[in-house]
This record gives C-alpha cells, structure tokens and sequence, in this order.
C-alpha cells in the first residue's frame, strides 16, 4: 500500500467524501469518486482543485436512486468507502427506478453496489459510512436507557422517541442508516459474501473545518446554542433525545478512521467512531468558558441520561488514536463559522 492503490469514494463532494478524498489523494492513491451530476461545476472544481488531483483523481457520475451507475466506479478498486447517503427522497428525472422512500433507495444502493464489489474481482473491503443514530442505548421496551453505548446498541425503531416525529427527515435518516447498516452486516457475514470484507463505521457528529464552499449541516448544529438556529437546535435535541448524550467526533478524525479501516491487514464487523461523549450542558459550559463573547443557550442536565457512559474501544483496541477532543472539535468549529461569515 506504500505505492498506492485503487480506490472508490461515492458521494466524493460532501463534507467527509470530499475531505477523505483529500487525504487519500495525499497518500498517494488513485480515487475513483462518484458524483451525482458531473455538470455542477462548483461541486468538480471542489475536487479538481484538489493536490494531486490531476494525476490521482478520476470522476463518475452515479446516482444512489440508479445504483448500477456505480458499477464503472468500481471496477479495478481494491477498496471503496461507500459514504454517499440520501438525505432527502429526491430521485432524479433520469433514475430508471423509482423507490418508495430513502429507506428503500438506501438499501438497494448499498446492495448494488456490493454485488458491483463481488464482481469486480478486485475489491477486498467495503467500508460503509454508518450514522450512530443507528446506535442508540434506548432499551427495547421503552423502559429508558440502558447504562452504556457500545456496538451491541442497535435504534428501537418502534420507539416513540418524540423528536423521531417532529420532523420527517429525523424519522427517515434515523431508518435509513439503521436499516441499511444492519443489512451492510448481514451480507458481510452470510455465505453470499464471496470473501468480501465489510466494516460500517458508525459516526457521531462530526464537526471541524471544510472544503466546502458553505457551513456544512452538521456544523451548523454544533454551533446552534450559539447561533439560536432552532431548526439545528431541534437537531442536538434529536440528538441527545436519541443517545443519552451527543457523541462528538471530527472531521480529520472520521476520515483517518476510514482510511486506518482500508490500512489494517484484516478487518470487518461495526465499530462505533466517536471521541467524545457529551451532554448539551457540558456543551453549552465549553462554549460559555472558552467563548464568553457569545450569549449560549442556556441548558439543563436530565438526570435521566447523564449516567450513560461511552463504552465503545473497539476501534481503539485496533490501534486507532483520536487526535481531537471535544474543545478541540468545538474550536475548529467556531473557526469554520467565522470563515464562512455566519459567527
């Protein structure tokens, strides 16, 4: 691997896409990255722009809702990181199929492009972009929560979580990243797998900096206390309503992560992706101490969640270090937010 080798980034100009393909490029490999729409130029230059680029980067156009546009990608890979996820049920004009909802899109785009690694005959590993809202610690029956968070937490998904129907989209991703990591699992351990390595690395919020052109979602949330954004306030809700607490993670962290998944000589299974584990106070006090310019959302505590610890080192037991805790992930966060003019 010191010389390089062949690899597919799909959904290469989002937030992690975009900044993982960076970094890949920068340790010499060649990057296969999917696009939904070569013709946005703002969306090619992000990447064209990109060190090493010219000679390293190759695009395609793909659509999760016509997975079979991923197979080209593909081929010739030994490794494709399949981050791209439909966020809101949009199928294009030109999609020859249509499904029911982003839950559907988002299984079937994962099976596809799977079955595209099997036939390749090249790719060895699989590494699926999970969300840890597919994580959560609330028990089965509704009870509460149970006293950690670690790998063996799957979503009740017949939870009445109240923030689950505040806005569809929560309801939708929350299905979606649940539905489809536990079938990415399923079909990485069943004898269909052809030798296939699979790994879903289950992220928390991620925050930092951007090559983005904007304030990418996610960071508008993590700054929401500050800005009374109620919209991305509502979202840390969801959050912690969901998880007991908010699992921090950053952005330079997440995309290491993937790439120490590509790098191990063998590996497969889930692994939650977090380095912090924090409660909407203890992130409103980190602003308050470090930022007392801004006027903080005032917060809380529920006695209720705040004894859930953090419990997942299995990406840690790998070897894997965290670079960034949460006031580092906080600060670059604030600094991002005012680059882009919104602090």
């Amino acid at each position: 691997m010191n010389g390089g080798c062949k690899v597919c980034v799909t959904g290469g100009s989002g937030y992690i896409g975009s900044w993982l393909i960076k970094k890949l490029l920068a340790k010499g490999h060649t990057v296969h990255a999917t696009l939904r729409d070569l013709k946005n130029e703002s969306k090619v230059e992000l990447l064209k722009k990109l060190p090493q680029s010219e000679d390293k980067l190759v695009l395609f156009e793909a659509d999760i809702y016509n997975p079979k546009d991923f197979h080209p990608a593909i081929q010739g890979c030994q490794f494709v990181f399949h981050v791209a996820t439909p966020l809101i049920h949009q199928p294009s004009a030109s999609s020859s199929s249509q499904y029911e909802d982003t839950v559907e899109a988002s299984i079937e785009g994962y099976r596809s492009i799977a079955l595209s690694c099997l036939r390749s005959g090249t790719v060895k590993r699989l590494i699926y972009t999970a969300s840890v809202v597919a994580a959560s610690p609330l028990k089965q029956d509704g009870s509460g929560f149970k006293d950690q968070i670690d790998e063996t937490c799957w979503t009740p998904l017949n939870h009445s979580c109240e923030y689950l129907y505040l806005e569809p989209f929560y309801k939708d991703y929350t299905y979606s990243k649940t539905l489809t990591e536990k079938h990415a699992l399923s079909h990485g351990n069943d004898e269909n797998g052809g030798g296939l390595e699979v790994v879903t690395l289950a992220c928390g919020l991620v925050g930092g900096d951007t090559l983005q052109s904007f304030t990418p979602s996610s960071g508008a949330v993590f700054i929401a206390q500050i800005m009374q954004n109620e919209k991305a306030y509502t979202s840390l809700k969801f959050l912690q309503e969901l998880l007991g607490k908010i699992p921090l993670v950053h952005i330079d962290d997440v995309c290491e992560a993937h790439i120490f998944c590509m790098e191990s000589t063998s590996i497969s299974g889930r692994f939650l992706c977090a380095s912090s584990y924090i409660s909407l106070q203890e992130m409103a006090n980190l602003y308050a101490l470090h930022y007392p310019e801004f006027n903080v959302k005032q917060e809380y505590e529920d006695g209720l969640k705040k004894d859930i610890k953090w419990a997942s080192t299995k990406l840690c037991d790998r070897g894997f270090v965290y670079r960034y805790d949460a006031k580092m992930i906080l600060d670059d966060c604030i600094k991002c937010a005012r680059r882009m003019g919104d602090l």
